[in-house]
């Protein structure tokens, strides 16, 4: 296959703005929004304080997540610069050393912890167990005997991670240390978008993915399944807010506000192929920042 030749070498800062991953980041910043709102709707409570740490830990964990995968995936040769149609990887076109990224990866990672112990003062111990359950996830995502960017269940990972933890933690702490069902379902629903991110990410780096012995599931069922995945994962979220809207008010409704938008990109996924892949990734990740804010309001209002 043809190669596109080698991106510029940037800046510092800009190699490592590169290496962060910054149009990830609302992917950490919505759940916390959601789990706010939902407590709110519920408790009438929202504590500021609870609200920015949440989202400072969050962000902290995401941008070390994706720092400790850019210098991991380096180091095992899966970043190759040559056939990757992604965006370039800081450490795998050498603008960085893998040892120095995964080194402030750590560092980032041990912040969160600290500044989470704020919140642990607030919500205890279950607190506690998340904060380091999210943590060690974002070491092993990529790194590790058995990493989970190499398998095919990273969907479910950011499900779980990006939807119910996200979503509950935040929900229990703003409301005092209780969580309910709306919550997880409200978790539920916000997930399954940030799921089809890395379906479109996964898909777009298959030949490359196949190349570096990664089983994810373009991998091993191919586009036309992974096409099918990510149209259930986005169709799903509507169908759990509609379920949500039975127990909580009608106002839950108004996500299907961006239903069109959703079909619109089940439609370019099915047709996409090469860079398309790359604009359908960002706006998916714009789809679900819109779901989520829709959500959140419609939680508030109901």
């Amino acid at each position: 296959m043809s190669t596109a030749a080698s991106p510029a070498r940037p800046g510092p800062l800009v190699a490592w703005l590169q290496a962060a991953r910054p149009k990830t980041l609302p992917v950490a910043v919505v759940p916390v929004i959601v789990g706010s709102a939902v407590a709110y709707a519920h408790t009438g409570r929202f504590a500021a304080d609870v609200f920015f740490v949440a989202l400072l830990v969050a962000l902290l964990i995401q941008v070390g997540t994706n720092l400790h995968n850019d210098a991991a995936d380096t180091e095992k040769g899966a970043d190759d610069p040559a056939t990757r149609l992604g965006p370039a990887r800081a450490s795998a076109e050498g603008w960085l050393p893998a040892g120095r990224v995964k080194s402030v990866s750590m560092v980032l990672f041990a912040v969160a912890f600290f500044s989470g112990l704020y919140l642990c003062t607030i919500g205890g111990w279950p607190i506690f167990l998340l904060g380091v359950t999210c943590i060690l996830a974002g070491m092993a995502y990529s790194g590790g005997p058995w990493p989970v960017a190499y398998s095919c269940i990273g969907e479910l990972f950011v499900w779980l991670f990006f939807g119910l933890a996200a979503v509950g933690g935040t929900y229990y702490l703003q409301a005092g240390g209780q969580l309910h069902a709306v919550a997880l379902q409200a978790g539920a629903a916000i997930g399954l978008p940030a799921a089809a991110i890395l379906v479109v990410n996964n898909t777009r780096d298959i030949v490359a993915d196949r190349a570096a012995g990664r089983r994810t599931f373009p991998v091993l069922f191919g586009a036309v399944a992974s096409g099918v995945e990510y149209a259930l994962l986005l169709i799903g979220a509507f169908a759990i807010a509609g379920w949500l809207s039975l127990s909580v008010g009608a106002w839950v409704l108004v996500v299907f506000v961006v239903l069109p938008w959703a079909i619109g990109l089940i439609r370019r996924f099915r047709g996409a192929s090469g860079d398309d892949y790359n604009r359908l990734l960002a706006d998916t990740a714009r789809f679900q920042v819109g779901f989520g804010l829709l959500l959140s309001a419609g939680l508030v209002a109901a």
